[in-house]
């Protein structure tokens, strides 16, 4: 009986596999996801409100007529048309900047030095952007699911095992370190590189992403090991990022309008 209930499952798995796998939009890759924008997007506005009606908004003028230009700017290089862009600046000491399923992207203040200028703030939007073009939250939430029946069939066919409470927790370490935060690597290598080519497009220098994350090394130190992080460690973002810059420059060349480095922050 344990063993038709685990084919059952991973016929599901299966099946889900096949007709949830799409073309990811700005990206030569495909995905596998099981939630649909509309969710994903109502989930980020929640989330988005929740987080602002606690946050201390900073609403320094010239700081934010800087970040909806260089925000929009940004935006507007994407194939998405159906996003209510947010661009929100929050007074924290945090380096961090998060985006939220539906085009909701909070900047910290405490990032801006980092940035230095207008190019590092598109680098920063434009990997924030991407994440959101690309569902990267949608994504780790099918992951998730996908990874709560794998357990459920591990557990269906270790039975009344002695050992059954223990293989399942070394399985789930297992599933942390090696699939989970990999994962979470791959996204964010996959948003640094769309986000360079939204940079460049917008007509901001995409050399200036090599020097946000030079400067952003040297101010994060004590950062945990690479295979234990979900961020790539800061010297191979920036390996990445140069390795892409031929293909953004030429991007960069035929861009409308460029505004190099752009003013200081």
């Amino acid at each position: 009986m344990r063993t038709t209930n685990s084919i059952a499952v991973v016929s599901t798995i299966l099946v889900l596999f096949f007709c949830a796998c799409i073309k990811l939009p700005d990206s030569n890759k495909s995905a596998f996801i099981l939630t649909s924008p509309s969710f994903e997007n109502q989930l980020g506005a929640d989330g988005y409100r929740e987080v602002l009606s606690e946050a201390k908004i900073n609403r320094d003028p010239r700081l934010n007529e800087i970040l909806q230009r260089v925000g929009n700017g940004i935006a507007a290089q994407t194939s998405q048309t159906g996003f209510d862009w947010q661009f929100t600046l929050i007074e924290s000491k945090e380096q961090n900047a998060w985006c939220m399923p539906g085009g909701k992207v909070a900047v910290y203040t405490g990032i801006l030095p980092a940035m230095q200028n207008e190019a590092g703030m598109a680098a920063v939007l434009g990997h924030e952007v991407a994440h959101a073009i690309l569902r990267h939250s949608g994504q780790r939430i099918t992951q998730s699911m996908v990874l709560d029946l794998g357990m459920s069939v591990a557990e269906l066919s270790l039975g009344n095992s002695k050992q059954k409470n223990t293989l399942l927790g070394l399985m789930g370490a297992g599933a942390t370190v090696g699939i989970m935060l990999p994962y979470s690597r791959s996204h964010e290598t996959d948003a640094d590189l769309v986000g360079l080519k939204y940079m460049a497009k917008a007509g901001y220098d995409p050399r200036a992403a090599v020097s946000f994350w030079q400067r952003f090394q040297q101010s994060s130190a004590g950062a945990p090991p690479e295979f234990l992080s979900t961020h790539p460690a800061s010297s191979t973002r920036i390996r990445n990022l140069e390795a892409h810059l031929p293909e953004a420059l030429q991007l960069y060349d035929a861009a409308a309008k460029k505004f190099g480095n752009g003013v200081k922050l």
